[in-house]
């Protein structure tokens, strides 16, 4: 078995420490280097080739952006952002997922344990040894072309989308949901994503787009319009009451190693909705949101799922449609027409 070979680079000696102790308990994977800042870590990828670099954001000498952005130029290798659980922390980390960074964990601390975080940080790291590097749309600028989606629909009422993404979702949710109309039925979004980044990435969301996009709250109703985000380490579940849909978001478990997990959305969807609902999958490793999806379908909602070759990693659109849980495969640009369609 080749081993997945991982450099950490991370000016904290003690995140250095524990990254390697816990990454040395998975067979798959191998630490075959550290570096405290980036100009240690330039001649160690050089000498030592990874697979992956886990890669500090705020550290002296040069900044992790400034290097991120140097390394997809010159060497690009697929990298996981380690970011600290702040407000500025999300923000960097949605610039160093825009640079090219194809994923993001928090560093442990608080809540958010060193257990929590092993699993996880290994989950990515195959992850990201799986990743196809693609070169995304710099902020602001245009989303690529495609076929232009209508402007308005003639219903919305009692009509919900829910999407779930996790490795190169940022991007893919950006594609969709910029070609979405302002009247866009409501849309639940589950994006593998740790606390108190998901708000910045609703507010970068809701820049862009035409309808608008936040944080989900407890008992949020899902409108026509509006397109909430499970926040980070809560599961979101969509409720219905009457006429009125809603969603409880709680803590619990972790499903896939993961809160939120999208099989706990697409579940819900189906329970609550069923076919007043479209389910769609998008890039990501591992299975969530598989069987919540073949769920929705079942209940009579439309599935989609986003093709291989548009995917940064093509691990949860295959075991949905390996287990018959999609009605159609599209490449990421034309997802947002066909979710308008099947509406």
């Amino acid at each position: 078995m080749n081993k997945i070979k991982v450099l950490i680079v991370d000016d904290s000696a003690i995140v250095r420490k524990i990254f390697s102790e816990e990454l040395a308990k998975y067979p798959d994977i191998e630490i075959v280097g550290a570096a405290p800042d980036p100009f240690v870590a330039r001649d160690k990828i050089v000498n030592l080739k990874p697979d992956v670099i886990t890669l500090d954001i705020e550290m002296p000498r040069m900044d992790g952006l400034t290097f991120l952005r140097k390394l997809m130029k010159y060497y690009p290798l697929p990298t996981i952002i380690v970011s600290s659980l702040t407000p500025k922390g999300g923000k960097l980390t949605l610039e160093a997922l825009d640079i090219g960074a194809v994923d993001v964990i928090a560093k442990p601390g608080g809540s958010y344990s060193v257990g929590d975080m092993s699993a996880q940080l290994a989950d990515k790291i195959r992850a990201a040894a799986r990743a196809r590097l693609i070169k995304s749309t710099p902020r602001g600028g245009p989303a690529p072309t495609a076929p232009e989606p209508p402007r308005a629909l003639a219903q919305t009422t009692n009509k919900i989308v829910a999407i779930g993404a996790s490795t190169g979702g940022t991007e893919a949710l950006k594609a969709v949901l910029t070609r979405l109309p302002h009247n866009a039925p409501g849309v639940l979004i589950v994006q593998h994503m740790p606390a108190n980044f998901t708000a910045a990435f609703a507010e970068r969301l809701n820049g862009l787009c035409q309808i608008n996009v936040r944080e989900a709250r407890d008992n949020d109703s899902v409108i026509p319009g509006t397109a909430l985000l499970a926040p980070g380490n809560y599961h979101m579940i969509l409720r219905r009451s009457g006429a009125r849909y809603y969603v409880e978001v709680k803590t619990g478990p972790m499903v896939h190693h993961q809160r939120p997990a999208v099989d706990i959305l697409f579940k819900s969807a189906a329970r609550y909705a069923g076919a007043n609902a479209v389910g769609v999958i998008l890039t990501g490793m591992g299975a969530d949101g598989a069987e919540g999806l073949k769920e929705m379908k079942d209940a009579g909602a439309g599935t989609i799922a986003q093709d291989e070759k548009t995917c940064v990693v093509f691990g949860m659109p295959k075991e949905a449609i390996k287990l018959g849980a999609v009605d159609r495969v599209l490449p990421l640009d034309m997802i947002a027409a066909e979710i308008l369609r099947m509406i």
